[in-house]
């Protein structure tokens, strides 16, 4: 073998050899990916549930949706129902639709064609699609009296619980505060349905088990606290659950408030059916935050 041949092959020994290390370090970069996307595996004695609007920045549907299936956790919620296909190519739900927004509401007559037309249509994609729930709201109070506000509620709400009832979708009225206006979807100053036993009351009398409460872990321990004694005593009435972090409907860590993992207790104490959805605002590491948050709600 002369030099030139020597020097040929030692290059292409050099070669494979770099070839080799380059594609071990690639198996061991797949399977470092792979760990990161192993989490342990749920008790799921509490349905959760991702809440779109909070993490869409951070993940697309397909992602969203491949993420919700490897931590366990079922439905992707509030999420516009043209994406409802991809929810179910994953063997997701959507746990409850939105709707007509909090701005305006069944409080105000006025409000009344266009909700309805709105609330008509959700109703029934939901059961279309097997979505549980459907979200309303009461309207921003403006000059309307919280009496009033609440007899034109009642009055709508059992037109359109008829449909509901036929569909065997569940209407959940959302109680929010008013106390935080630091920003659009930590508080909403004006909302007339600012109190749990205000919307309670609607619900009781409308009169109908297919009319709910969502109720809002965060929102109702800015307006009314006593969250657990809350849902101990309403619990027949509850039809969805939101979390989030008090102050700021941030993280579900020690920077707040708020002792989840006893109110989820508190849940299944009462023997609670319904979906739990994550629904605060990430402040750090979306992935990081959310799996703390998945964890502390799965007692």
């Amino acid at each position: 073998m002369n030099s030139e041949q020597s020097h040929s092959t030692r290059r292409r020994m050099i070669q494979g050899t770099l070839a080799a290390s380059a594609g071990l370090f690639a198996v061991s970069n797949i399977k470092a990916a792979e760990k990161k996307t192993e989490f342990p595996e749920l008790k799921g004695r509490i349905r959760q549930s991702l809440v779109h609007w909070c993490y869409k920045k951070f993940w697309n549907v397909e992602e969203m949706a491949k993420l919700a299936v490897s931590m366990g956790v079922p439905s992707i919620e509030l999420i516009d129902p043209k994406h409802w296909p991809v929810l179910k190519k994953h063997g997701l739900t959507c746990a409850i639709a939105g709707s007509h927004g909090f701005r305006i509401g069944p409080n105000n007559p006025a409000n009344w064609d266009t909700v309805r037309e709105i609330l008509t249509t959700r109703i029934e994609q939901a059961a279309d699609f097997g979505c549980p729930s459907v979200i309303t709201f009461t309207g921003m109070s403006g000059d309307i009296s919280d009496e009033q506000g609440a007899d034109n509620c009642v009055k709508f709400f059992k037109e359109i619980i008829r449909l509901a009832e036929k569909k065997k979708v569940d209407l959940c009225l959302e109680m929010l505060n008013t106390r935080d206006d630091s920003h659009p979807m930590k508080g909403h100053p004006g909302y007339q349905g600012d109190h749990t036993e205000y919307c309670i009351d609607i619900i009781k009398r409308v009169g109908s088990p297919r009319m709910k409460l969502l109720f809002d872990i965060y929102h109702v321990q800015i307006m009314d606290g006593d969250v657990i004694r809350r849902i101990r005593k309403h619990h027949e009435y509850i039809g969805h659950i939101h979390t989030a972090g008090n102050p700021g409907r941030a993280e579900l860590d020690e920077n707040q408030e708020i002792s989840y993992p006893a109110i989820m207790r508190a849940l299944l104490e009462v023997k609670y059916q319904g979906f739990v959805g994550q629904e605060y605002i990430p402040t750090r590491d979306a992935l990081t935050g959310l799996q703390q948050a998945v964890a502390l709600c799965d007692v």
